[in-house]
């Protein structure tokens, strides 16, 4: 053995000690266990809470202010135990993915596979897949959450470990809970889609229709609304206004910001920028929320990034027969959030 070896391995030692110790003193983290998740990390404020989940895919389990969650963790998550032989759950609350839809490959190891978790800093910590064969990329996610608001960054990383150029997008997958209704405001300058969305029928791609008409969606003051499950769940929008809304029964506005790019290729089958997936209670008491990126030119060791923004808002669900005040939470928005890239 060389020499240095010993005091190195003791320096190497302390250093990682030191380190380790760091990350567990910042502010705002602590470890904790959701379910039979041990060892999850949860970023926290005055009111917020978010709970970060790496045992099956890296994904927040919860999101709550005041206690009021935003987010769908199945039930039967809780059956499942770390180690355990029994089969791994579906994957539920809030979930992240890579496209376009129809073109990635099957890859369990992103989705449910394990993820390591760290804490990158106060109120901070970062999630790292394994390295997946079927798509040639390694996904990490990040996320900050503010130090007073609901605020929380979720920017997720793609990097192309394989030898070819990939040219995948990000695809937000989020579980919210059931009973809301989804407000997407209408940029009619940039649109391709007649009626402001198009709804995909069961079938092939070819099954998407371009001009529907469902007594669930309507347009007003600028918007479209999503009053509750279409007559087929999946919707897509090209809204370029860079945020959408999902108002809750609990009183919450749950609002993602992101960047959209009017000049850039969106390579879903539709080139959409955003869906919501909206099923009937029965079948799934969860809404999808989904902002898509653009298409991105990844070459071999480069890597591309994609940031939501997400603020959960007070404003009041309306009261039965009453219309939900659609001025009043743009608004509100405009006040309480900051665009992409602001901060």
């Amino acid at each position: 053995m060389p020499p240095f070896a010993t005091p190195f391995l003791g320096l190497l030692l302390l250093a990682l000690t030191s380190a380790s110790a760091a990350a567990a003193d910042q502010p705002g983290t602590r470890r904790v266990q959701l379910l039979n998740y041990p060892d999850c990390i949860e970023l926290s404020n005055a009111h917020t809470t978010v709970v970060l989940g790496h045992h099956v895919g890296g994904r927040v389990l919860r999101y709550a202010w005041k206690n009021k969650d935003a987010l769908y963790l199945s039930p039967e998550e809780g059956k499942w135990t770390a180690g355990a032989p029994n089969p791994r759950p579906e994957v539920s609350a809030g979930r992240f993915d890579i496209g376009p839809e129809y073109l990635v490959p099957r890859r369990d190891v992103l989705w449910s596979g394990t993820w390591t978790a760290e804490i990158t800093g106060p109120r901070a910590a970062r999630l790292t897949s394994q390295t997946d064969p079927a798509t040639g990329v390694e996904l990490i996610r990040e996320f900050t959450l503010d130090a007073t608001s609901s605020h929380l960054a979720c920017t997720q990383i793609i990097r192309n470990v394989s030898r070819e150029t990939k040219y995948w997008c990000h695809w937000s997958r989020t579980f919210a809970v059931h009973g809301g209704i989804g407000v997407v405001p209408l940029t009619p300058a940039l649109s391709k889609y007649p009626n402001g969305y198009v709804l995909y029928q069961p079938g092939p791609p070819g099954a998407i229709q371009p001009r529907p008409a469902d007594p669930a969606i309507r347009a007003r003051d600028g918007f479209l609304e999503v009053l509750g499950p279409p007559t087929y769940p999946k919707l897509g929008f090209d809204s370029y206004a860079d945020w959408f809304a999902y108002q809750m029964p609990n009183d919450l506005a749950f609002v993602k910001r992101f960047a959209t790019y009017p000049d850039r290729v969106y390579s879903e089958v539709a080139g959409l920028t955003s869906c919501i997936w909206y099923p009937q209670a029965a079948h799934i008491p969860a809404v999808e929320l989904e902002p898509i990126g653009p298409r991105n030119t990844i070459a071999p060791g480069a890597s591309a990034s994609f940031t939501e923004h997400w603020w959960l808002l007070e404003n009041p669900f309306p009261a039965r027969g009453a219309a939900l005040d659609l001025k009043a939470l743009a608004a509100k928005v405009a006040q309480e959030t900051q665009p992409p890239g602001a901060r």
